[in-house]
């Protein structure tokens, strides 16, 4: 029987702790130029994705964190028409984004490996996203992107990995006063911050980094059961606090106009997503 000992949280293995899905067939291995990408099955969780070691999305499970990264900023915002993905090259969040009319989305991913090995071996990810002619599909460097392009947006999404490798810069007070530039007046920035149970020091970097750019920033909740340690934190950025604190009722009716079904988010999860335990609180004030 094979293995596969997720790398994320080895400084846990030590205290008996570690994440393990046996591998019933390896479907693709290669090292891109940029990381080690791997996709396995598995009996429970279906086709899995890992860089570098690490889990970054599964077949069963995705819609954890695709719908509620996706879906929570696009209802709150109300008017979102021109999104930017930084990362996010499986498709899931592209897929989300574009289930929405009107919106056009541009994806920039600087593992172009990661974007054809997805389409190819985990379509249900993308779901056709990628020959949706309202994507715009770029190799190349997300951070480079923002601090240099004169184009404007109203929602940023960073799908990155860990900020380890290729994605460290990803998680900087630059990176992210350069995205606070390319949003329109009442733009909004989420992005992947962890989870703090197991990576409380990769919550309170974020939170310093996005308080020093933006006027609200804050984090909500999603719980994804292949990234182990309970919650996940989704950064939240902006500089006005009202999407974020939108009533029940004018969400329940957002959804409602847009006819769409989901199999995570609702606008109940989308309000309850912003109370955050204590403990997660406390992590943030220390």
């Amino acid at each position: 029987m094979n293995w596969f000992d997720e790398a994320l949280h080895d400084e846990w293995s030590g205290q008996g702790y570690t994440q393990r899905f046996e591998v019933t067939r390896t479907v693709c291995e290669v090292s891109t130029g940029h990381q080690k990408l791997v996709i396995f099955e598995t009996p429970r969780f279906g086709r899995v994705l890992a860089l570098d070691g690490v889990v970054q999305t599964t077949e069963a499970d995705e819609f954890c964190y695709h719908e509620m990264l996706t879906h929570v900023p696009i209802f709150a915002h109300g008017k979102v028409r021109d999104a930017l993905i930084v990362g996010g090259g499986d498709g899931g969040v592209l897929r989300e984004v574009l289930r929405h009319d009107g919106i056009g989305a541009t994806l920039v991913e600087i593992d172009d490996t990661v974007i054809n090995v997805c389409r190819e071996h985990m379509p249900s990810l993308s779901g056709g996203a990628f020959d949706d002619p309202r994507c715009t599909a770029r190799i190349g460097d997300g951070a480079a992107f923002v601090r240099d392009t004169d184009r404007r947006f109203d929602l940023i999404i960073v799908d990155s990995t860990d900020p380890i490798g290729p994605a460290e810069v990803l998680f900087t007070p630059e990176f992210y006063a350069d995205c606070r530039r390319c949003l329109r007046e009442n733009g909004i920035l989420v992005t992947q911050s962890g989870v703090p149970f197991l990576q409380p020091e990769e919550l309170r970097s974020v939170h310093r980094s996005l308080g020093s750019v933006f006027s609200d920033a804050t984090f909500y909740l999603t719980v994804v059961p292949s990234y182990v340690g309970g919650y996940m934190t989704l950064g939240w950025a902006s500089d006005r606090s009202e999407p974020r604190e939108i009533e029940l009722e004018e969400l329940a009716e957002r959804v409602a106009r847009t006819g769409l079904s989901f199999k995570y988010y609702s606008p109940s999860i989308h309000r309850s997503a912003f109370a955050l335990p204590p403990f997660i609180a406390g992590i943030l004030e220390a």
